[in-house]
């Protein structure tokens, strides 16, 4: 029998390593289950030239500030991994992988949390699964006959996989903006066609904001919101698009001109709202993802537009549960290495008076 511990918080990323940095400081018995065989969550298998949206000095996880990475003012995602691997092995935290949990269920004063290595029994869980393992693809018309190749952003890796290829970027957000630039500085080198299309014009936030600024925009819009006054927007109110150096650079330079979003996809390739075609051989949705909490469907918890429904982080229908790390619903910008420290310092604190 596994445990019972006093937490066993299932996803070992960014978030799950947050919440263990502060469930050692309580001096609780926990266990991180880690589906991933490698450190570094999602940050491992992003694609080739992703960078962070902040310097290291405004990455960082409680406890540890992120090196900086020479001659990289926006560290890379390699980068991120790296620092990771070794902030679990500085505060020797009790990561279990691979383990993927299927289920969580409620067993009498426990939590019953099964996975591939068995059942592992706790008094409260920690769900930080994040949403890169569960993409997003829309319900476009034609998608399912294109005969072209089709990936989301979680496949896409290198400009090179494309070469003598017209790829179609679908998404306006930070992704798309990303791969439609990676793709279109590519072009002469490698005989690419980019065409980047979008629902609505990107909006670029100012190039002096980074992910700092963005941390800033969704604290100050959570204490406008807890204090009755007018709702700040957030980041969402500053922009969609961190410019972040090459997507400044493909901007400044008119390679990322956006085409409104076609209205179906034919065998070829899309079709546009004033008749004209598009061939393609590749479309990449960058459209976004959706939290992945498949494993808690047996607690019956799940709310509108998939969410479950929390107070901070724990969760109002089972309070053994807290939920990190998913976006601002579980706290401001929980979903970035720089804000998930104080929701996860929160999260223990709720957890310890429960345990009393």
């Amino acid at each position: 029998m596994n445990g019972p511990y006093d937490t066993v918080v299932v996803g070992g990323g960014q978030a799950g390593l947050a919440a263990a940095f502060h469930l050692r400081r309580a001096g609780l018995d926990f266990a991180v289950l880690d589906a991933q065989e490698q450190p570094g969550g999602a940050w491992g298998h992003m694609w080739d030239s992703l960078h962070l949206f902040s310097p290291a000095a405004y990455s960082s996880l409680p406890g540890r500030p992120m090196p900086v990475q020479p001659g990289q003012p926006y560290p890379e995602a390699a980068h991120a991994v790296r620092y990771l691997a070794e902030y679990e092995q500085r505060y020797d935290l009790p990561v279990r992988r691979p383990v993927t949990v299927g289920a969580v269920h409620r067993d009498g004063d426990l939590l019953r949390v099964e996975s591939d290595s068995g059942s592992w029994f706790a008094r409260t869980v920690i769900s930080a699964t994040g949403t890169w393992w569960r993409p997003f693809w829309p319900a476009v018309p034609g998608r399912e006959i294109f005969t072209g190749r089709q990936l989301h952003t979680t496949g896409y890796r290198s400009p090179k996989d494309f070469a003598d290829q017209r790829a179609v970027v679908v998404g306006g957000g930070n992704s798309g903006a990303q791969i439609a630039a990676d793709l279109a500085l590519a072009a002469s080198a490698h005989g690419i066609e980019p065409t980047w299309a979008t629902r609505r014009p990107p909006r670029f936030l100012p190039d002096d904001i980074d992910g700092r600024a963005l941390f800033d925009a969704a604290t100050a819009r959570r204490r406008a919101l807890e204090a009755g006054r007018e709702d700040t927007g957030g980041v969402a109110a500053l922009g969609d698009v961190v410019a972040v150096p090459p997507v400044r650079d493909a901007r400044d330079r008119g390679l990322l001109e956006p085409r409104p979003m076609f209205t179906r996809l034919e065998p070829n390739g899309p079709v546009w709202s004033d008749g004209s075609r598009t061939a393609a051989d590749a479309v990449i949705w960058a459209t976004g993802f959706r939290p992945a909490l498949a494993h808690l469907a047996p607690l019956s918890l799940r709310g509108t537009r998939g969410h479950i429904a929390t107070e901070g982080t724990r969760a109002l229908d089972e309070p053994r549960l807290h939920l990190l790390g998913y976006g601002d619903w579980t706290g401001p910008a929980s979903a970035t290495l720089i804000g998930v420290g104080r929701p996860a310092r929160d999260a223990v604190r709720e957890i310890t008076a429960l345990l009393g």
